[in-house]
């Protein structure tokens, strides 16, 4: 062979495979832009700077390369099979995966068909379902990223402090101002930018360097600093007893004293830590726990922190960080009008101003004393966000405003019937009252802190509203109703959880996250975890202290009760926790406290608090114990530093909220009256004590037996109605899909707390615009500057709060004219009206027979 003819065919040969490799490296180009063409489109993002690299773009694009089409097929059939009955599972993705899996079937292929299958397998299978939790997630993870430095503890301190001061101060106001930790994670930014500044000093322990200065403030240091904040810069519930103990307007007890505020509060504040380590399985780790609650703090955290592209959102392009300072300012300014210059602004009744002395007029449409039926009932953001509605999934929001419409209902057929003796008392009132309609005095019926059931029977039982009456048969109805509801729709993933805690138990060395697979949950075994014996050990210590400060203190509550109370709270602390993990609204087990402890300790006001104080700062804490586990868990923070962090800042929390209330004691005048002009009126405090009285003092005998004997079967009712709706939910799975019973009862369960229409109403046009109409028809938009905005008002909101009041209701200073005083001007400022005169010998039952 010519020694030419070979070079010329190895040269035909190299040519030929540089063309096959051209070509290939084209298609791998094209193939490449189209599926990361088609992961924007989904997502909702539209880069505008082409050289501007995405990295959860890339991390997804290069996902979806290397997925092939049956482990695609795979990922979305058990997606499917997962989410079924999942209300937070996007209807669109539902269907977008139905039609994908149905053509897979039928052996559709093409470039477009399989493109589309491996993206919507990468999006649920590598990231998440949820749109949500996508906007303010990645999905991947660096581990070496400082987290727990010196800086993000001394910082997370200060803004713990801070935060817990504004929200435990502000607590008793009604409506609520409150810091939250979205907007003390914006105050914290600067602050670890600052720490940048430090000098790089610091030790080497066991070949770690720590030090002041480990580098850049990141974005794991801001998160665990908010996990600190989110926690520990709150009210405790405590103070409820605290008050409903010492105040002269409920139990005036003289043995409250400092002692017993701070060793009480320390250890219930922590109990509920304990519960909420062995809670991780049901509602931390499951993917279908999404806990809308916790995204706003994480969507500021991005926008704070990670490097942002510049993307239009529907025509947008303003940057989160300078679209939140724009409306934080505006929202600062704004509070003022209706918190201080136009305060009739705030509680709108000017339906009322029509006729401010037509009663009925008052009832139906009234802000203070009536029902708040009212279309444009608010202009103040503090009432708008009461059921934070731009958080809140929006089926969540229509289902809790039915409940409410359907119990105003209950409440006026009650009341202008006069069932119950309800006319001789204002509508939606949540005090006692004697027969003759006065306020109710529980010193005239006790003995030594027990009921004299002589002098009981000499002055008159208590009374209480049709709105009251509503609260406490929708409460015990939905107490039944929410276990046998999550027995039967989660079954699974209780069962799941429970042989997961069994396993660890056997073995110690088993993870918790072995037991799920979502991406999340892979993730995070890059870190170790925490035993559940570390949980066990602060529930036992502070268990042990609030045991002794039971016994030294004269509350007269016996251990027993409190061991038995404990252990009811745990069983229905997990339906409760998935459903606030579900769906963003958390349910109370208050009441089944009460009446559990009213019949172990009929009479006695004190064992009854004891006890309903264990029940629900068992749920509460945990509550937010849990929520804090599962923003750590989204953000990839190690759980034994969420642990350490949560621990300290409750901490200086139980220390904190005690000083604060004695101030607030000592120097509020008319602190916890309905006539506080500052809105110190505690309405939360009031209930408990109210609640107290019935279930306690007087007990569940007495009160269901003879007062009020209906009640009673609202347990049974919630018990009895379930299985049969659950059963039509299920056969009739589209058209009842998003109807939550538990949500409706829930809504209902409002009036008898002061609260009504009018402080859900507003929430609900916010709901259907940017949680449904926004979210819908401007994706791009409400993915990029929805939890920001919500952030930002909030933050406005309660900044503005605390200037006003220091600056000016606390040194007395007032504006009086006509725009502050209409509001309160007629009936319905009154809060005091009634539909029927009370007759002169009183009402209700005859001496001797209550």
């Amino acid at each position: 062979m010519d020694l030419s003819d070979t070079n010329s065919q190895e040269k035909s040969i190299i040519e030929v495979s540089k063309g096959e490799v051209l070509v290939d490296e084209k298609a791998f180009s094209d193939e490449r832009d189209k599926i990361l063409e088609e992961i924007r489109s989904r997502l909702g993002t539209l880069t505008v700077e082409a050289d501007v690299h995405d990295p959860r773009m890339d991390f997804l694009t290069d996902q979806a390369l290397q997925m092939d089409r049956s482990d695609a097929i795979e990922i979305l059939t058990e997606a499917m099979e997962y989410h079924a009955d999942d209300l937070n599972f996007p209807v669109e993705v539902r269907n977008n995966v139905h039609m994908l899996l149905k053509n897979a079937d039928a052996e559709v292929s093409s470039e477009e068909f399989d493109v589309a299958l491996r993206v919507e397998a990468v999006l649920i299978g590598k990231f998440s379902p949820y749109p949500e939790v996508r906007t303010v997630t990645d999905p991947y993870d660096d581990p070496d990223i400082p987290i727990e430095t010196v800086r993000a503890y001394v910082l997370g301190t200060i803004w713990v402090v801070l935060g817990c001061f504004v929200n435990a101060f502000f607590n008793w106001r009604q409506p609520k101002l409150s810091l939250a930790s979205t907007a003390i994670q914006l105050l914290l930014y600067p602050c670890g930018m600052a720490s940048q500044l430090l000098p790089d000093w610091g030790v080497t322990i066991r070949g770690t360097r720590i030090s002041l200065n480990p580098g850049p403030w990141t974005t794991k240091e801001q998160m665990f600093c908010s996990l600190m904040v989110n926690v520990g810069a709150g009210s405790s519930n405590f103070m409820n007893y605290v008050l409903s103990q010492k105040l002269s307007t409920y139990y005036d007890e003289s043995w409250v004293t400092a002692g017993y505020i701070i060793v009480g509060n320390l250890s219930v504040t922590v109990l509920g830590f304990g519960w909420a380590g062995l809670l991780r399985r049901w509602c931390v780790y499951p993917a279908k726990a999404v806990w809308p609650t916790v995204l706003p703090t994480l969507a500021l955290n991005r926008a704070l922190l990670l490097p942002e592209s510049k993307t239009s959102a529907n025509g947008w392009t303003i940057s989160k960080y300078k679209f939140f300072w724009i409306c934080f300012g505006g929202m600062f300014v704004y509070f003022f009008i209706p918190d201080f210059l136009f305060t009739s602004l705030s509680d709108f009744n000017w339906i009322t101003w029509i006729a401010p002395n037509n009663f009925d007029l008052a009832v139906v449409t009234g802000s203070y004393i009536g029902l708040g039926y009212n279309p444009i009932a608010t202009f103040d953001w503090a009432v708008i966000n009461y059921y934070t509605p731009l958080v809140i999934p929006v089926f969540s929001t229509i289902n809790n405003y039915i409940g409410v419409i359907l119990g105003s209902f209950a409440v006026l057929g009650l009341y202008y019937q006069n069932a119950y003796w309800t006319a001789y008392m204002p509508i939606n009132s949540n005090q006692l009252f004697t027969n003759y309609g006065v306020k109710f005095n529980v010193s005239k019926v006790l003995k030594d802190g027990l009921l004299d059931d002589e002098a009981y029977q000499a002055y008159s039982p208590p009374y209480i509203s049709a709105g009251y009456l509503v609260y406490l048969g929708c409460f015990f109805m939905m107490y039944t109703m929410s276990l046998t509801y999550i027995i039967l729709t989660e079954w699974k993933i209780l069962k799941e959880a429970f042989v997961g805690f069994w396993r660890s138990l056997k073995d110690r060395k088993l993870m918790v996250y072995d037991h799920y697979n979502d991406p999340m949950c892979r993730l995070m075994l890059n870190y170790k975890e925490v035993p559940d014996w570390w949980y066990l050990a602060v529930f036992l210590i502070s268990f042990a202290l609030f045991i002794v400060t039971i016994v030294h203190y004269h509350t007269q509550t016996p251990v027993w009760s409190i061991i038995i109370i404990m252990l009811i709270s745990f069983v229905m602390m997990v339906p409760v926790c998935i459903i606030y993990a579900t769906t963003g609204f958390e349910l109370r087990m208050n009441n089944l406290s009460s009446v559990i402890a009213g019949y172990m300790l009929p009479g006695n006001g004190n064992a009854n608090l004891m006890n309903r104080l264990i029940g629900i700062n068992t749920d509460e804490q945990a509550d937010s114990f849990i929520s804090d586990l599962k923003m750590a868990h989204y953000a990839k923070i190690p759980p034994r530093a969420a642990f350490r962090g949560q621990m300290w800042a409750t901490i200086i929390q139980s220390f904190l909220t005690c000083g604060i209330i004695i101030f607030q004691i000592d120097t509020i005048p008319g602190f916890c009256t309905t006539t506080q002009k500052n809105k110190f009126v505690c309405a939360g405090t009031t209930t408990i004590y109210a609640d107290s009285v019935i279930l306690g003092v007087i007990g569940p005998r007495k009160f269901f037996d003879r007062l009020y004997p209906p009640l009673k079967w609202s347990f049974l009712i919630g018990f009895v109605i379930t299985p049969p709706f659950w059963y039509l939910r299920k056969r009739f799975h589209k058209q009842m899909k998003y109807i939550h019973p538990i949500l409706v009862t829930n809504g209902a369960a409002i009036w008898g707390q002061t609260y009504n229409l009018t402080y859900f109403t507003p929430g609900l046009y916010a709901s259907l615009g940017f949680m449904w109409y926004i979210r819908r028809r401007y994706f791009a938009w409400w993915t990029k500057y929805n939890y920001i905005l919500t952030s930002a008002f909030s933050a406005g909101v309660a900044l503005s709060g605390v200037v006003v009041y220091f600056a000016f209701d606390y040194k007395t200073v007032t504006l009086s004219w006509w725009g502050n005083n209409v509001s309160t001007a007629g009936i319905d400022g009154a809060k005091s009206a009634t539909l029927l005169p009370v007759p002169a010998n009183g009402f209700g039952l005859t001496p001797g027979t209550y």
